[in-house]
């Protein structure tokens, strides 16, 4: 299938390390059907399992993005290794190798995943999905934390909406993209 770019891009964001296969599976399958991009960091973990279903779903137009870090501030032009994952189709190398707790620093690729979004679904992670969270919230980008277990998005701020259902993640995302339910 030929990809076209979408107009509107949705990040997902989420553990690097485990893959949360059914809430992945469930959005990267609501994101094709939505006919919008879907751009992640790239790597392991959730992002893998979110690009897979999204890459093998049926849609329209869309494609798989990916922002790459590098591998370090010693070796600025070499992605990070396991970057990026099979299922990007449009790898974004950056030479910025910060993630997790030092999210938020302007060597994180952070900030290029939240600025380039029209929308975030924020599914379970850790330090490095907290601070893409509190980017979007800095930002003032419209930002969701999903998981039916609610005790798995806890760390994130307060503010931040919760949805237990992938209804109520579809209507955030048919509001902040401005269609109609």
């Amino acid at each position: 299938m030929k990809a076209i770019l979408s107009k509107q891009t949705v990040g997902v964001m989420g553990s690097g390390s485990n893959e949360y296969n059914e809430l992945a599976r469930e959005v990267g399958d609501l994101l094709a059907g939505l006919d919008v991009n879907l751009l992640t960091g790239g790597g392991r973990g959730i992002m893998t399992s979110v690009s897979r279903a999204y890459t093998t779903a049926p849609r329209k137009c869309g494609i798989c993005l990916g922002i790459i870090p590098c591998s370090g501030t010693h070796d600025r032009s070499t992605p990070k290794d396991g970057y990026p994952n099979e299922f990007v189709e449009l790898p974004i190398y950056t030479h910025l190798p910060f993630s997790g707790r030092l999210g938020k620093d302007d060597l994180s690729r952070n900030h290029i995943n939240v600025l380039s979004c029209s929308a975030i679904i924020a599914l379970p992670g850790g330090e490095g999905t907290a601070t893409e969270v509190a980017l979007a919230m800095d930002y003032r980008k419209p930002v969701i934390a999903y998981s039916p277990d609610v005790t798995l998005v806890k760390s994130f701020p307060a503010a931040v909406r919760r949805a237990t259902t992938l209804a109520e993640v579809k209507e955030f995302l048919l509001k902040h993209l401005g269609r109609a339910a």
